[in-house]
């Protein structure tokens, strides 16, 4: 009994988790961009044939990205129930948390300029 008890516990933290992508999903206007790009980045993947190496790159840029606007999410919400009216210290930490995402994506973008950048400059030149 007691090991089936666990193993719900477990499924039940994988449901909690996809309900707070969801929520972000939904809520959030940066994190349906940042999953188109990371959809369009993965079609250009697919389309330049990358390395191993590359879809490794890719894939990580764009969970750090993930990871990064949903922990700003959190942030903010977590910061508007506590602290629901204006407050210097709490715009601060927000302001922090945005420019992490903000570093994440840049990241990223550097990474995928340096990975299709080349690619897109040879099919184009190619004849």
């Amino acid at each position: 009994m007691r090991e089936r008890a666990h193993r719900y516990r477990g499924m039940q933290s994988f449901v909690d988790a996809g309900r707070g992508v969801a929520t972000v999903l939904r809520t959030e206007w940066n994190f349906r961009i940042h999953a188109v790009i990371a959809v369009l980045a993965a079609v250009a993947g697919l389309v330049f044939k990358i390395s191993a190496g590359e879809w490794i790159t890719v894939v990580l840029s764009a969970g750090m990205v993930f990871m990064a606007e949903v922990f700003n999410t959190a942030l903010e919400y977590l910061a508007d129930a506590v602290h629901p009216e204006a407050d210097r210290g709490v715009g601060m930490a927000k302001d922090a948390a945005a420019a992490g995402v903000l570093i994440a994506a840049v990241a990223a973008a550097v990474a995928g300029a340096i990975i299709f950048l080349p690619k897109a400059w040879a099919w184009l030149t190619t004849g």
